[in-house]
């Protein structure tokens, strides 16, 4: 298999290859498909599946097993040919056989990585949020735990407010007629919680148990019901039940309940030290996204779509196996969400567009740094998946060459560069 022409196309990163496959790798590919084939081919005269190849051709023509063994050589001559014209292929458009003669040669539209500049990038400034942990974020983390560890109690010497959970019977009219949907019993609404149209939840405010009342609404224009949609409705309302949450209070009692310490003033320091480290985990990975964007402003050169494509459906098959690993289906979680695949793959597309352009970011400083990548250095990466994965390193070796680690290092390396040459304020 060699490279016959390689010609630029006027459209961007696009190229043509013109490939030839040797009449002995084309012969084994053409024997490997008759042993596949046969097995399915009825010949007079033969046992299903033991006509001689010579045989089959004869009554079906020499060219019967040509596509399929064609296809076959396709992925490895293509890659030997894009690797001899100094390309890596992205997409391949379109593949056609011009001629068929002791091997054949093909013709191949694809698309490749495109050549891409960046300057500019050591050195830059970024911003450090601050890891400063105060008293009030202490308090809010206390009132989150305080929150966690309520009870919801019957309140019954004052009427609705704000964040109470009013148990109510509603019937809702318009024009004087009930309509469908708008009627329920004993139903738990939290006021403030935005679940009901504007202007429900807040008229409900300042009634008191046992009372029946009238509040009026006016539905959305966008409302998911055409026919309610811009309408004046009156809501018929009796209060059956207010609840609130009462909280604990915070005491030596409640942290021993909540954690391992004795005393508030204990919790306080320990909870010190967790929020400082969380803040600390923040920043670093607010810095990082500071750098990433960056690099991605800075970045110049045309990216082709497919390399989108590309990323979204990786993005894809990885949710499904990830998925399929919890026991659901991919099919079962799209009709669950309402959404088709391309629905899906649109939720992938704006992180997939930064992936591809802060990676292609990296490679291009790579390149332009020469940076290089050791025996030790993959070594280490493969060690550090081994651990990552739970399994040992021959098995992490044979499933991910080395080849593409390197590419993976060289990126690694690259972001470490420009980070630790960023000036942080």
């Amino acid at each position: 298999m060699a490279l016959k022409e390689s010609k630029k196309l006027e459209q961007a990163n696009s190229y043509e290859l013109v490939v030839t496959v040797d009449g002995e790798t084309f012969e084994k590919a053409l024997n490997t498909v008759y042993k596949k084939e046969v097995k399915k081919i009825n010949i007079p005269g033969f046992r299903k599946g033991k006509a001689p190849r010579h045989i089959i051709e004869k009554m079906y023509g020499k060219e019967v097993f040509y596509d399929d063994a064609m296809q076959d050589c396709y992925p490895e001559a293509l890659y030997n040919a894009a690797e001899e014209a100094g390309v890596k292929i992205v997409a391949v458009e379109s593949i056609e056989v011009t001629e068929v003669e002791n091997g054949f040669t093909f013709k191949a539209n694809i698309v490749v990585e495109p050549d891409m500049e960046i300057n500019n990038y050591l050195g830059f400034e970024v911003t450090k949020k601050s890891t400063e942990v105060t008293d009030e974020l202490i308090d809010e983390e206390i009132e989150k735990v305080r929150d966690r560890n309520s009870r919801m109690v019957t309140v019954e010497d004052r009427p609705v407010a704000n964040g109470d959970i009013a148990v109510i019977d509603f019937e809702g009219f318009v024009d004087g007629v009930a309509f469908d949907g708008g009627k329920a019993e004993n139903y738990n609404l939290t006021i403030g919680s935005g679940n009901f149209i504007p202007g429900f939840e807040e008229q409900i405010i300042g009634h008191s148990t046992d009372e029946e009342f009238s509040i009026n609404v006016k539905f959305p224009e966008e409302y998911q019901a055409e026919e309610l949609a811009g309408k004046d409705a009156e809501f018929k309302i009796k209060l059956h039940e207010i609840k609130a949450k009462e909280l604990p209070e915070v005491d030596d009692e409640f942290v021993k309940d909540v954690s391992e310490k004795e005393t508030v003033a204990e919790y306080r320091d320990e909870l010190k030290e967790t929020i400082a480290a969380r803040l600390e985990d923040e920043a670093e990975k607010d810095k990082d996204n500071q750098i990433a964007e960056k690099l991605i402003e800075l970045l110049e050169g045309e990216i082709p779509q497919a390399m989108y494509d590309n990323q979204v459906n990786e993005m894809v098959r990885d949710f499904e196996m990830r998925i399929r690993s919890q026991g659901i289906d991919m099919n079962t979680y799209l009709q669950y969400m309402g959404i088709d695949l391309d629905g899906l793959k649109k939720m992938y597309a704006d992180e997939a567009k930064k992936r591809v352009q802060l990676r292609l970011a990296l490679e291009t400083i790579a390149k332009k740094e020469n940076i290089e990548v050791t025996d030790a250095d993959l070594e280490d990466a493969y060690n550090k998946m081994a651990e990552a994965y739970k399994v040992d390193v021959e098995t992490v070796k044979g499933a991910v060459p080395a080849e593409t680690l390197s590419i993976d290092v060289k990126a690694e390396k690259a972001l470490n560069m420009v980070k630790d040459s960023a000036v942080v304020k």
